[in-house]
């Protein structure tokens, strides 16, 4: 099921000149994010540093979904960069830019050049809840059992 959900979107001056956020493909679930870095000025992200990436849109979610900000794999697998705060959430009431952290676990320097796809935004629902404080919780046949308790155990827990 794919449902069409209209976004009111605020392109910043320094983004003038770069295209929305779009979808690649047909069946993509994520529209690409771009880098509104000066094109002058390219941003390099050294090996183990994270650095803000401004996007130049502003978004305007409707009330019960988010904007979710992941990575993309192809900067992943051939570059080490990835998204810091992976997903990154974009709350229904925010209404700044969007920025884009990213990592680079590289062995090389990543430079982020203007128009660069660097993320995915998937805007998907969510739901809100109350806590109810309760004495116990329903049993289950696994408990509280935690890491690696379903397969692959881990050291340290």
């Amino acid at each position: 099921m794919n449902t069409t959900v209209s976004v009111p979107v605020r392109r910043l001056p320094h983004a003038a000149d770069l295209p929305l956020p779009a979808y690649q493909s047909a069946g993509a679930a994520g529209l690409d994010l771009l880098a509104a870095v000066p094109a002058d000025r390219p941003l390099t992200i050294a090996p183990g540093v994270f650095a803000s990436v401004p996007t130049g849109i502003a978004i305007a979610l409707p009330t019960g979904v988010e904007g979710q900000v992941r990575p993309r794999s192809g900067l992943a697998a051939r570059h080490g960069v990835t998204v810091l705060n992976s997903p990154g959430t974009i709350d229904p009431d925010y209404r700044g830019e969007i920025r884009v952290i990213l990592i680079n676990h590289g062995a090389v320097a990543f430079v982020v050049t203007r128009g660069m796809r660097i993320a995915q935004l998937v805007i998907t629902p969510f739901v809100s809840v109350n806590f109810e404080i309760v004495d116990a919780l329903d049993d289950t046949t696994r408990g509280d059992s935690g890491f690696g308790s379903t397969g692959l155990k881990t050291r340290g827990f």
